[in-house]
């Protein structure tokens, strides 16, 4: 091992220092700049100027988290049995469809999976090139000259069930601006609940409900409806009981609208979704959960 690193360290102590910023910016992706700079601040010591490009990084990436990254893409990997998406968010959509962040964010997705989306374990996890998540992520954002963040993560791997996914606006493969996956509860493994997976996928992203039923919809956001709702009824005019009425049926119409299973069913709107399932005539059949995430959202 030390006579391997001697060797390493001979082969560039010959080095003019064009030479070695040349290696440094292929070994690390850092700009002409930066790596000019490094080679300098080191004494030509390349293994040091390595370390001058982390910190520095380091440094960088701490610099830009207080700005806007609401471009960026989700990553979707997985199969019936196990499932996740991850988001993986930047400043600009011109960073979105670099090749760096591209494979960063496949690679990063692949993880994903198989941490359950655990971000602690995830941001420990090693890359394939030896480095970890979490440094790649700093080095990265040395590279591009942005914000980029880990957002929002969701797994789906609950026993017996049949997970399904969705991709709305695809940037590359498995990457896209909007994904849904769904977990079905049943035994049955036929074509047709396949379709209807697939489908409740796609209703799940046109129709973007809030919850599976109603009394799963978060408590704070029928407040704000029914703060709403008050406020647009405070001058009307009409007696108080007319207007306790009036939002109730407001409040409930709102329910039925941001629950699956009460929402009208995209493809056939008479029917509600919960129709749809009754309607496949399937015994065991059950919508177990569904993950929307969209970026920008």
């Amino acid at each position: 091992m030390l006579n391997s690193q001697k060797k390493k360290k001979r082969s560039w102590i010959n080095m003019s220092d064009i030479e070695k910023v040349k290696q440094l910016r292929e070994a690390t992706g850092a700009g002409f700049k930066d790596c000019n700079l490094a080679v300098k601040e080191s004494g030509g010591d390349l293994d040091k100027a390595v370390e001058i490009l982390r910190i520095k990084g380091i440094s960088k990436a701490s610099k830009k988290m207080s700005r806007d990254a609401k471009e960026g893409v989700i990553a979707t990997s997985g199969n019936e049995d196990k499932i996740s998406v991850i988001e993986v968010n930047c400043e600009t959509d011109f960073v979105a469809k670099n090749d760096d962040f591209v494979s960063f964010a496949k690679e990063l997705s692949e993880l994903n999976n198989q941490n359950d989306s655990d971000l602690d374990l995830l941001n420990k996890t090693p890359m394939s090139n030896g480095q970890t998540v979490e440094d790649n992520l700093v080095s990265l954002i040395a590279k591009m000259g942005e914000k980029i963040t880990i957002g929002k993560v969701k797994t789906f791997n609950q026993s017996g069930a049949k997970n399904f996914n969705y991709l709305h606006t695809i940037v590359k493969d498995n990457l896209s601006k909007l994904s849904v996956i769904t977990s079905l509860e049943t035994v049955d493994d036929s074509d047709v609940v396949k379709a209807f997976g697939k489908q409740l996928s796609m209703h799940i992203a046109a129709s973007n409900p809030l919850a599976l039923s109603s009394d799963l919809i978060d408590k704070d956001i029928l407040q704000k409806e029914q703060d709403l709702v008050t406020e647009e009824l405070k001058s009307s005019g009409k007696p108080d009981d007319i207007v306790q009425k009036i939002s109730l049926g407001k409040m409930n119409k709102f329910k039925e609208d941001n629950a699956l299973l009460t929402q009208a069913w995209v493809m056939e709107p008479k029917k509600k979704v919960q129709d749809v399932v009754k309607d496949l005539n399937i015994s065991d059949l059950k919508i177990n959960d569904f993950y929307r995430v969209k970026i920008g959202e």
